[in-house]
């Protein structure tokens, strides 16, 4: 009897009880840094190694804010320039050489410059040009594809990033329920639009990054504390008596990627609550929107959004990318033109939302992961390296925390993400340090050859075979042996 092939990356739901007894306990503890002697030998690596990095560099902040464009540049102990991708590695201005647990922030699961879908976004190139403004067949090819594999998406609406995408969600989900409240998780990251910047990172935080934004573009934005579904049910109830709630927006696997993993019913759970309510359900799966499998968190554990946030997984990690789909009644919301269809309509725009480019590429890319199976093989990868990296911290007696939900794996070494404001003054008082012990280790992690994101996050792909896993492990045992104490 054959078995069934294994859809989804996640082989085995972690013991999200036991992952929050070990982080809490990481949290409760002092910090275990890096012994200062090594720190240093790491960053005389930087000095000499990446020079005309360094160089690059300092040049851009003369002309760029803070030297980088994207946030994930921004690293210890400064940013490292990069000439050359493929497969699992990446190479630097100064030739370099690092295995990349970055992958973009996470959309790139095929590896990275995979070949058979750059040669379909070449042929494109060479044909039509990245961007007309008008209709291609690839859009309607896509959409199609998005549905056979995510059954909910009924319609799908394409769009140029992950927060644009969840900026239309909230727009469509308001115009079609008429109700105003917007309740998200604490801690989550749903893009950086004026309404999200609210609760982002570290639960409890309400306005605390809304930096330029007037109070009232997140006055019907709120947040409840990750997991606390009693909360989540006392809002909606509150809601209720003063309008009502348009819409619960989630990260399936938990805020930040899982950095504060769900129990496994806990969005069986919300649905139940969304219902209860009349409050649309959301899922951001910017990512893990096929890394998980082909149906996306949404597949994996049996849940049916009314809207899913789509960001660059859609394209396989090309650019202006993203998208929001869902049922047909809501997604009808969306309808382009002046008036659109019937009803009212949510303004949407976005000049270059739908490109001939983004579109062939995510077209490719899915077909790429169907035909490989490259979630699965990217999940069991994450598996590997999540019990290599727990077998380093038990040989070591360090208190730090490794587990994974498929082909997303975290290591949690500071606890900095894991801090609130349930004990403000621990928040206060620790922050800063714990802030700067990750961004070292990030840094300690790069000067033996690994990227990864924030130093405690990696998202592995199909191109991390084995071999690369275990000379992954090699050089994080080399980091992790370094610790203060040993």
């Amino acid at each position: 009897m054959n078995e069934t092939p294994q859809q989804y990356a996640i082989s085995q739901y972690p013991d999200v009880d036991d992952i929050y007894r070990r982080l809490d306990a990481l949290v409760r503890q002092p910090m275990r840094p890096l012994r200062r002697d090594k720190m240093q030998e790491y960053l005389a690596y930087f000095e000499t190694k990446c020079v005309r990095s360094k160089a690059l560099t300092d040049q851009a902040k003369q002309f760029i804010p803070g030297g980088v464009q994207h946030n994930l540049a921004f690293n210890h102990p400064f940013p490292i320039a990069i000439e050359k991708a493929d497969g699992a590695h990446l190479w630097d201005a100064d030739g370099n050489k690092y295995i990349d647990f970055l992958q973009a922030g996470g959309p790139i699961v095929l590896g990275n410059n995979y070949a058979p879908v750059r040669e379909k976004v070449v042929e494109m190139l060479q044909s039509c040009g990245p961007v007309t403004g008008l209709f291609h067949e690839y859009e309607l090819k896509l959409a199609e594809l998005v549905n056979r594999f995510m059954p909910a998406v009924e319609m799908f609406r394409m769009l140029g990033s992950g927060t644009e995408a969840v900026m239309a969600a909230i727009r469509g989900a308001r115009t079609f329920t008429k109700k105003k409240k917007v309740i998200k998780a604490g801690g989550a990251y749903h893009g950086w639009s004026d309404s999200m910047v609210y609760g982002m990172h570290i639960p409890g935080t309400g306005r605390m990054e809304a930096k330029g934004i007037p109070g009232g573009a997140s006055s019907n934005t709120q947040e409840f504390y990750p997991n606390d579904l009693g909360a989540l049910k006392r809002k909606l109830i509150f809601n209720r008596l003063s309008g009502g709630t348009a819409a619960v927006i989630v990260e399936p696997v938990g805020p930040e990627s899982g950095t504060r993993p769900v129990p496994f019913e806990f969005n069986r759970k919300v649905r139940q609550l969304c219902d209860e309510f009349g409050a649309l359900l959301i899922f951001d799966e910017v990512v893990t929107g096929f890394r998980l499998g082909m149906g996306g968190a949404q597949g994996y554990f049996g849940i049916k959004p009314d809207l899913t946030i789509f960001g660059k997984c859609i394209t396989g990690g090309y650019p202006m990318a993203g998208g929001v789909g869902g049922s047909a009644e809501v997604m009808r919301c969306f309808a382009a033109g002046i008036g659109g269809g019937t009803g009212e309509r949510a303004y949407i725009g976005g000049t270059l939302s739908a490109n001939p480019l983004s579109c062939v590429a995510g077209y490719y890319a899915l077909l790429e992961m169907e035909r490989t199976n490259a979630p699965v093989i990217a999940g069991k990868a994450g598996d590997r390296l999540t019990k290599g990296l727990q077998k380093i911290i038990e040989g070591h007696k360090l208190p730090f925390v490794a587990y994974n939900q498929g082909s997303i794996v975290h290591l949690e070494t500071s606890g900095v993400m894991l801090l609130d404001f349930k004990n403000p003054l621990r928040l206060l008082k620790e922050m800063k340090p714990r802030k700067h012990m990750i961004e070292e280790m990030g840094a300690a992690y790069m000067a033996n050859g690994l990227i990864t994101l924030a130093g405690s996050r990696m998202y592995t792909s199909m191109a991390d075979t084995d071999a690369v896993i275990d000379e992954a492990l090699g050089k994080f045992e080399t980091v992790l042996s370094s610790m203060e104490g040993l």
